[in-house]
């Protein structure tokens, strides 16, 4: 398969994968009551296992999308016009982040949560896309293996200095910046160390690159993607171990304690392998279009089970109250209704677009009355936000 001219179908079903494996993750574990969290349940047990693997493989695959499309085009350094709708991408992510945790009925009564301020999946590609950005910028004109070489790094000191960094509290930060890089506060995904996936992510498309036109190119990908996840799955505990026995230093005994990094990211290479192995089968046009439209279906999903804007999601009234006969059957309706209303959006954006425009335009009316509640929404977002920039925790 030509990549300059074809479409990576199989990363696309992967990406379909992940969100929808995400999606009733999240619907399951915010829904399910604690009395059937079993751990000796064997179900339950791999479900728990498959869940803990989704999050890389969609930061992974995150990553190698922007990478091969930042470097499928041929001009170097800013001249790259990826570059600017890269870092549009990434701020539009960061904005959308944010506004999926405004609750509107609170700001109109004067309350300013502090869920705001987290951090989660969205806020962290925004972020790794800006970090690939840089480390294009920085290599595109030096050597051909400058590229791929500091992005591994980028994973492998990420993942290495894990049991070092996860110690910090990032004190000496305001909390709206702290969140980035620990969850102390609440925050489910920080930069350290999930940008990790999304840096090895971009080394894999950079290979996949370089490699495009060998004959061999899915039997070696596939081949070595295999050898290598399940080693990092079944080796690299044993191997760290054996580099704290050799060695004495007490960081590699660190890692053996919680590996789950290292497991996690051979868990996403078999990913990839399979999907390389079952790629011809995987160009149902359903499933790709669910793939090339993952924020709408995660934007969707966390205002229905969670209450975006509103409050008024499915956690708020079955928060870790139903039993796993209805959270099964809730979780495939759940996936059903995210993805045809993403696809619904996908297919009829103009006339959406059009529509809202239309509303907004009858209601010029009421702009007066509009315009004061928003004033006093600003009014009230600012003086949080300086309070948070100006004063630092400790």
């Amino acid at each position: 398969m030509e990549i300059k001219t074809n479409r990576l179908h199989f990363i696309d079903a992967m990406r379909a994968w992940a969100i929808l494996m995400m999606l009733q993750g999240h619907f399951v574990d915010g829904l399910l009551d604690p009395i059937f969290r079993d751990s000796s349940d064997g179900v339950y047990t791999l479900w728990l296992y498959f869940r803990g693997i989704t999050a890389p493989v969609f930061f992974t695959v995150s990553g190698f999308i922007f990478t091969y499309l930042l470097i499928r085009v041929p001009q170097l350094g800013f001249e790259n016009p990826r570059i600017r709708k890269g870092i549009k991408r990434g701020l539009q992510l960061l904005l959308i982040g944010y506004l999926l945790r405004l609750n509107l009925f609170g700001l109109m009564q004067g309350q300013f949560y502090d869920a705001f301020f987290l951090v989660d999946v969205l806020h962290c590609i925004g972020i790794s896309i800006m970090v690939i950005i840089a480390v294009f910028l920085l290599t595109s004109r030096q050597k051909n293996w400058a590229m791929p070489a500091t992005l591994l790094g980028i994973t492998l000191i990420l993942f290495l200095l894990e049991p070092v960094y996860s110690e910090w509290s990032f004190s000496w930060l305001p909390e709206m910046f702290a969140n980035y890089f620990t969850r102390a506060n609440g925050s489910v995904f920080t930069i350290i160390p999930w940008v990790g996936y999304t840096a090895f992510g971009g080394f894999l498309a950079v290979l996949f690159k370089k490699y495009a036109s060998y004959r061999n190119l899915y039997p070696t990908a596939i081949s070595l993607s295999a050898i290598t996840g399940i080693s990092l799955v079944y080796l690299s505990s044993p191997f760290f171990f054996l580099l704290s026995e050799v060695s004495g230093i007490t960081l590699f005994n660190d890692i053996v304690a919680n590996n789950y990094l290292f497991i996690r990211l051979g868990n996403v290479l078999i990913v990839f392998a399979l999907f390389m192995v079952f790629r011809k089968y995987l160009v149902q046009a359903t499933l790709l279009r669910i793939g090339q439209n993952t924020l709408s279906i995660y934007v969707i999903h966390f205002v229905i089970l969670y209450g975006s804007f509103t409050g008024l999601g499915l956690y708020r009234f079955f928060n870790h109250s139903l039993a796993p006969s209805i959270v099964i059957s809730g979780a495939i309706l759940f996936m059903i209704i995210c993805s045809y209303a993403a696809l619904y959006y996908d297919t009829h954006e103009t006339l959406i677009k059009g529509t809202i425009s239309q509303i907004l335009q009858k209601g010029k009316l009421g702009t007066s009355k509009i315009y004061y509640e928003v004033s006093k929404l600003i009014i009230l977002l600012q003086d949080k936000l300086l309070r948070l920039l100006s004063a630092s925790k400790g």
